[in-house]
């Protein structure tokens, strides 16, 4: 295995628990022409599964989405969590939809996993994914209505909505079985992930077709979703900095924020400090089209990690 230290997700588990005690509540829309409509886009053992819809204006016109993934390491999580206030609402003031999604949350009641037993996390990976194709289908059946324009959905997610959204985009162009739930000639048209990783069973991540232009924040402290791989034999979790590198050797377009001495804070932070940024990155590689290859080293002196493990949590 690398050295590249992870801790198990039952430490991801509680830290975000209690991390989720003090962002209680819903988003609140800014401004009276925003709206937020909710569906239902599948039925399964588990329950009904529903998006929410927020978008300025009128439903039927037809604008650019943001699909996103709420994080909760697979067991916990709301689509509607105050934590994305500004991101969604910054989204719709310019004029983009932004479509939130439920899906089943795989690692629930189950054995967390272990690098010596990735199993139910693969699982959890795979039900999510599928439960995300589920509801982009959904979309594009009803794109009239909704005014999705079906030519321009982006992926994001957090924490574990930014693994389920590069899987996504993963399987997609790599023509999957649980990809044949969508279009054979839809693609996913661009990728924002916030501390998100690819948990491969087949060695390093490639990619069939190139992927969907990609935004990576990671935190280089991040020891609950790799920044850069844990691998063990054809097994592997590879993280934002990997991914980087194999856009960059591949000559597929990628922006990469790599957060020097922080850690998981940037599952959530981006979505209040780099919302400029992500603007920009919507603007020029999505929308005109822009083969930029950039790395972004950043680091505020002033800023301390706040996601701090007990010790007695750490296993060395």
């Amino acid at each position: 295995m690398c050295n590249n230290k992870i801790y198990p997700l039952s430490t991801l588990f509680l830290v975000l628990f209690f991390s989720s005690l003090s962002s209680t509540g819903q988003i609140v829309l800014q401004d009276k022409n925003f709206h937020v409509d909710t569906k239902v886009f599948s039925k399964t053992d588990s329950g009904s599964l529903k998006l929410d819809i927020y978008y300025s204006g009128k439903i039927k016109e037809t604008r650019p989405t943001v699909l996103f993934i709420f994080g909760g390491g697979f067991v916990m999580g709301r689509r509607d969590s105050k934590l994305f206030d500004q991101y969604f609402n910054t989204l719709i003031a310019h004029q983009y939809k932004v479509v939130s999604v439920d899906y089943r949350l795989g690692l629930k009641g189950k054995k967390f996993p272990s690098p010596f037993n990735t199993a139910n996390l693969k699982a959890a990976i795979d039900t999510a994914t599928a439960d995300v194709f589920d509801a982009t289908a959904y979309l594009i059946r009803n794109a009239k209505d909704l005014g999705i324009d079906t030519a321009m959905i982006i992926l994001s997610g957090s924490s574990a909505g930014a693994i389920t959204a590069l899987h996504a985009d993963y399987n997609k162009r790599n023509s999957t079985a649980l990809s044949t739930k969508l279009p054979g000639n839809f693609q996913y048209k661009g990728v924002i992930s916030f501390a998100g990783a690819i948990l491969s069973y087949h060695g390093a991540p490639k990619y069939a077709i190139p992927p969907a232009p990609t935004m990576l924040f990671h935190g280089t402290a991040d020891k609950l979703v790799p920044y850069n791989k844990v691998r063990l034999l054809n097994r592997g979790f590879f993280g934002s900095r990997y991914l980087a590198k194999t856009f960059k050797k591949n000559g597929y377009p990628y922006y990469f924020q790599y957060v020097q001495n922080m850690g998981h804070e940037i599952a959530g932070s981006p979505m209040v400090e780099n919302l400029p940024d992500i603007l920009w990155f919507i603007d020029n590689y999505i929308i005109k089209h822009k083969r930029y290859f950039m790395e972004v080293d950043f680091k505020d002196a002033d800023k301390k990690p706040t996601f701090n493990i007990p010790p007695s949590l750490i296993k060395r």
